[in-house]
């Protein structure tokens, strides 16, 4: 049986956990709401300019609008983004990305895919396994904004127009509440679906685009799309990377609150345990001096 001293250090060293574990879900719920804002606000920016392109190839199918970056071609060759944190403490945040990023690697062995990560805690798991990390972009939440994420999307949108991969996939965490997150792999290159779907009508879309109400264009159709669509890809990418912000500070808000529920379970626990050996030891003590006196006598 534990000694009264080490139930009390017990329940201390618990206790200071509790503290450390409140003021991280503290410091968690104030970044989650700046970066909830922040990605409620991205997301109808990046749906409306999808939209924006859908709908100018379908209104212009008959002039035959095309972009580099909208070309679907024999897929031999992938690069896979990771998205995961730099810290931990955040439940199963990480694990999950990776998770689905290795079975991504198994389910597409046929295939040449290159790995590039943002964040410490994916590419710390890579490394420690052998894979091959093409590039890890590190420091980048660090900095995190519009001008950052185009530079990885351009870096990417040039390898593709470049002809070293055929398509470019993220794996990250999409934003659900504070207590759910859904892993997300989705195609970053060819830029898909909405574009790519316009870019190929079908006999309902050409049927239906003369009844569209056309807009006058300047300089020219292509000159816009030409505009939009690498736009399109940066905005794609910076959402996903707000997506993975919002997620991990809801995932880590949602484990310290768990973690500080369970320390208070403990500390009740060891409270309950240290009462207990207290009136068993005094009890013994009583005893003791009991036997003591009826053997005095």
């Amino acid at each position: 049986m534990a000694s009264l001293r080490d139930i009390r250090k017990r329940i201390r060293s618990v206790k200071n956990t509790r503290q450390i574990t409140k003021a991280m879900k503290m410091v968690s719920a104030a970044k989650l709401r700046k970066a909830q804002d922040a990605i409620l606000a991205a997301r109808p920016y990046a749906q409306t300019l999808e939209q924006i392109i859908s709908e100018l190839a379908v209104r212009s199918a008959d002039q035959e609008l095309a972009h580099p970056l909208l070309a679907s071609r024999p897929i031999r060759r992938v690069e896979l983004l990771l998205l995961t944190s730099d810290r931990g403490l955040a439940g199963g945040f990480n694990s999950n990305v990776i998770r689905r990023a290795n079975r991504y690697l198994y389910e597409n062995s046929n295939l040449q895919v290159r790995v590039s990560t943002v964040g410490r805690k994916g590419n710390d798991f890579f490394r420690n396994r052998g894979q091959s990390i093409r590039k890890d972009f590190a420091g980048l939440y660090a900095t995190l904004n519009y001008r950052s994420a185009a530079n990885v999307a351009e870096e990417l949108a040039a390898a593709f127009l470049n002809d070293e991969v055929d398509a470019v996939y993220v794996v990250y965490n999409e934003f659900v509440s504070a207590i759910t997150q859904n892993v997300v792999v989705s195609q970053l290159l060819p830029l898909q679906p909405a574009a790519v779907k316009a870019a190929t009508p079908t006999a309902e879309t050409v049927a239906a685009a003369p009844a569209l109400v056309d807009f006058k264009y300047e300089p020219s159709r292509q000159a816009v799309l030409d505009r939009l669509v690498p736009q399109a890809v940066n905005i794609k990418l910076y959402r996903a990377l707000l997506e993975s912000v919002a997620s991990e500070q809801g995932a880590r808000m949602s484990a310290m609150e768990n973690a500080t529920n369970n320390a208070t379970d403990m500390i009740s626990s060891y409270t309950l345990l240290y009462n207990r050996t207290r009136q068993a030891v005094i009890t013994k003590e009583l005893m003791e001096i009991v036997s003591g006196a009826e053997a005095l006598k």
